[in-house]
């Protein structure tokens, strides 16, 4: 296409979403209603998933090893866990190590356990991390019976809750941005298409004159590119500076690291992006299925 010619359609877009003012403006306010809703979903769905990805690569299995073992014992058994098929770390954990941890844990009430230094009841241990953490339980139960295992914890009802929650998470955002989606298509396509009913003549005369069905499509094309445009401006403002707060301030207030936000560059940026993109394509789409039958004149 000529650039002479697609400049013709830009500015008769132009025309229309000036000359249909408050047609304009519902358009945009249905594209900017929904994509507020699609642009949080779509935040909280990002932080939850980002949330869900730190909690599972801190999962790990503890192996208490049996303290009739040797130091040869304990050496083969390091060994049999380091070859296992999606195995990403052993850790050695001695037991006067896990009896300072323990002791660390209870601060000021630690000294009711100096008196196990001397005979110390714990067990040495293996701090076990698979590759894919949803392997953990298949991991453990695999580990445990192992020679010299005397037990293994790995919070097995807490992990199964854990990723049946993200599981279950992460559908039901994706099928609610889904349904947003089409119901900004389904908004923008109705409203457009009272303003293409208002031009049905002029529609029909263009087509008696010889017009192709693209000559008289590029305009409405362009017109819902440029409404899924505006409608993307507002939701990008609103949902950013709601973001740069929790960011910047609510994040200090919490202290479990896993609870880290997404760094806000470059989280802001890509759905900067995101957003643009999605108000673009529904309002391209919603005026395409708009104007299709209306050229079937």
């Amino acid at each position: 296409m000529k650039f002479s010619t697609l400049s013709r359609h830009a500015r008769e877009a132009m025309k229309n979403i000036f000359r249909n003012g408050w047609m304009t403006v519902a358009a945009v306010a249905a594209v900017t209603t929904t994509l507020v809703l699609v642009a949080a979903s779509l935040a909280i769905i990002l932080n939850l998933n980002q949330i869900a990805k730190k909690v599972e690569q801190d999962i790990q299995i503890d192996v208490l090893i049996d303290n009739t073992a040797d130091e040869a014992d304990i050496k083969l058994l390091g060994e049999e866990l380091e070859q296992m098929d999606g195995v990403k770390s052993v850790v050695f954990s001695s037991k006067e190590d896990e009896l300072k941890q323990l002791k660390k844990s209870f601060g000021d009430n630690a000294r009711s356990w100096e008196i196990f230094e001397k005979d110390n009841p714990l067990n040495h241990v293996y701090k076990v991390k698979t590759s894919n953490p949803e392997d953990t339980v298949a991991k453990a139960k695999t580990i445990e019976k192992m020679n010299y295992v005397e037990k293994v914890n790995y919070g097995e009802e807490t992990v199964k809750r854990l990723f049946q929650f993200n599981k279950y998470a992460r559908a039901i955002g994706i099928v609610l941005i889904v349904g947003l989606l089409f119901t900004a298509i389904f908004l923008i396509s109705n409203t457009i298409k009272l303003t293409i009913m208002a031009r049905s003549k002029e529609i029909g005369i263009m087509k008696l004159v010889g017009a192709t069905n693209g000559f008289i499509r590029w305009p409405f094309f362009i017109e819902g590119m440029l409404l899924g445009l505006l409608g993307s401006v507002v939701p990008i403002i609103l949902i950013l500076s709601g973001y740069y707060y929790l960011d910047h301030y609510v994040k200090g207030k919490i202290s479990y690291s896993f609870m880290d936000l997404l760094p806000y560059n470059p989280f802001a940026f890509e759905l900067s992006i995101i957003v643009i993109l999605l108000g673009v394509l529904i309002g391209v789409w919603g005026s395409v299925m708009s104007i299709r039958k209306f050229l079937k004149i």
